[in-house]
């Protein structure tokens, strides 16, 4: 049997991250009018994607943070942190009630009413644009960190992604590599073009398995067997809440994959593998050298 982890996290929130590609919110407010006044640590900020939260950390940020939504799981230390929600369904008083200097995410992130509501209560708020490529991730990180005027620090981010990318020896022979999301049986999502995974997969130097729809549909059988993937690529946790390996491998349409017949099943980190942060190149890695 060939299983492959990685550290696990609480994987199950990252579903609407998966689907989310970069979308322009009618009203966002600008940090072109935002200037840091006295010393950082009087900041106060809430982070409401696990990626934005992730670089902040990564940029000495941390103790800034007074607040997060529930899909910002890395670092771990950050789960003691107040949550305001899933960032798809945050109320303004959850936040305002954190009395934050500045609420940070990315455009796909808030709705523009609460964008609104955010406004009205005095609480700046900054949007960026997250584009799912290894130059979108660095131009991600770069921009966050000129906001705080961590440039350097932004800048030693993006040199650790290109070193850990030069670590990568993409397979031979290109596998065909299908991500399930399972919350549980009853809840299974195939991921098709458009999503972060998607993108990952193909940095690692595999191929998606199904590609003629975008986003997520639900699981079946018939797709299975006409997808006919070389690799299964589920969240470790995903994995864990229908039984493990034995437990994929009694979902119709699974043994009959060249995947199912090999046990051919790779877990992992949700974060690690969609977030595109500061662990993009180790992301990669980790999954080209279990392809």
């Amino acid at each position: 049997m060939k299983i492959f982890k990685t550290t696990s996290t609480r994987n199950r929130k990252y579903l609407s991250l998966l689907l989310a590609l970069p979308v322009a919110l009618a009203v966002t407010l600008s940090l072109s009018n935002f200037t840091l006044k006295g010393k950082e640590e009087k900041l106060r900020i809430v982070s409401v994607n696990g990626t934005t939260t992730e670089i902040l950390c990564a940029l000495g940020l941390e103790s800034n943070l007074v607040g997060v939504d529930v899909t910002s799981t890395y670092p771990e230390s950050v789960e003691k942190l107040p949550k305001v929600g899933h960032n798809r369904n945050i109320s303004s008083e959850g936040v305002v009630a954190l009395n934050p200097t500045l609420v940070i995410g990315t455009s796909n992130d808030l709705k523009p009413q609460l964008i609104e509501q955010l406004a009205s209560a005095k609480v700046k708020t900054q949007l960026y644009k997250q584009d799912f490529s290894v130059e979108g991730t660095k131009a991600l990180i770069k921009e966050i960190a000129a906001t705080f005027h961590k440039d350097a620090a932004g800048a030693e981010l993006v040199r650790q992604i290109d070193t850990d990318l030069a670590k990568v020896k993409k397979p031979s022979v290109k596998k065909k590599v299908l991500f399930i999301y399972a919350r549980g049986a009853g809840t299974m999502m195939v991921a098709g073009k458009g999503t972060s995974v998607q993108k990952l997969i193909e940095l690692a130097g595999g191929e998606n398995a199904v590609n003629d729809f975008n986003d997520f549909k639900p699981l079946t059988a018939e797709a299975l067997v006409a997808a006919n993937p070389d690799v299964l690529l589920l969240f470790d946790t995903g994995l864990e809440s229908i039984g493990g390996v034995d437990g994929l491998l009694q979902i119709q349409g699974i043994a009959q994959t060249t995947a199912g017949k090999n046990k051919k099943v790779i877990a992992m980190d949700g974060q690690l593998l969609t977030g595109f942060g500061p662990r993009l190149g180790k992301a990669v890695y980790t999954l080209s050298s279990q392809l």
